[in-house]
């Protein structure tokens, strides 16, 4: 019968700096055949982020290229930079019967839920907006210009995810946010 057990796709969303990153990787050690998406993206490398690991990374002229021939199951612009998941990791974890983990924006994720009905939505929320912002400044990765624009798009990335996510989750306590995660995960019948 494990044989027939489809695949589950869970798309995990949230403005920059809510912790979508910590709280996947948490997630994939509670979970047993879960594995995180790797997505393609033409942004820079950042320092210790390894290709083919955290990204693949590639040229601009490439991402259009692979998007053209349709590689691309959804994709989007996120900050100037582009971001595609490949419709062969979905295709392969529903074959196999895995749960797989998209770490997405909400552009991403409704594309995801219009080709996937049955995705697993989740969107990570702050406590507060002021919590996001102490966050972000805490990272020490972003210009000052890049972390307003992030803060600025915090606000609209919320509104959306409101009308197209099933669950939302507060990251006030880091554990209880992945242990409200793994639970909708693992009580999702529609798979």
């Amino acid at each position: 019968m494990a044989e027939n057990k489809k695949g589950k796709i869970v798309v995990i969303s949230g403005p920059s700096g809510v912790g979508k990153s910590t709280i996947c990787s948490e997630v994939l050690e509670r979970i047993d055949d879960a594995y995180l998406s790797v997505s393609t993206t033409t942004r820079p490398k950042g320092a210790g982020e390894v290709d083919g690991q955290h990204y693949h990374f590639v040229s601009g002229d490439e991402f259009e290229k692979r998007n053209a021939a349709g590689e691309f199951v959804e994709h989007a612009e996120v900050f100037g930079n582009f971001y595609g998941t490949s419709s062969d990791q979905l295709d392969k974890a529903s074959a196999s019967g895995e749960t797989i983990v998209l770490e997405i924006d909400v552009q991403g994720g409704i594309q995801i839920k219009e080709k996937y009905p049955d995705a697993v939505m989740i969107f990570i929320l702050p406590p507060k907006h002021k919590d996001l912002a102490n966050r972000i400044n805490g990272r020490g990765r972003d210009e000052q210009v890049e972390i307003e624009k992030r803060l600025a798009g915090a606000s609209g990335e919320t509104a959306v995810a409101w009308q197209h996510y099933q669950h939302m989750v507060i990251n006030e306590d880091l554990l209880t946010a992945v242990r409200e995660v793994v639970e909708i995960i693992q009580n999702d019948t529609d798979n």
